[in-house]
């Protein structure tokens, strides 16, 4: 899970430099990218968090 993160972040680095060069296409599309893999690595975090709390029984 922690690679969806990093290239959610890299995502948001290529956004913000292409922003500050005038590319607002691209840093639309990259920082939508970066907005969509970050709330994947979430869900996938809270799915993985209550699975592992029902496999203990609490």
């Amino acid at each position: 899970m922690s690679d969806l993160l990093r290239w959610a972040v890299v995502f948001l680095v290529v956004a913000l430099i292409a922003a500050f060069f005038g590319f607002g296409g691209v840093a639309g599309t990259a920082i939508d990218a970066a907005r969509i893999l970050f709330w994947v690595a979430v869900v996938l975090f809270i799915i993985a968090l209550v699975g592992g709390v029902l496999r203990r029984g609490v």
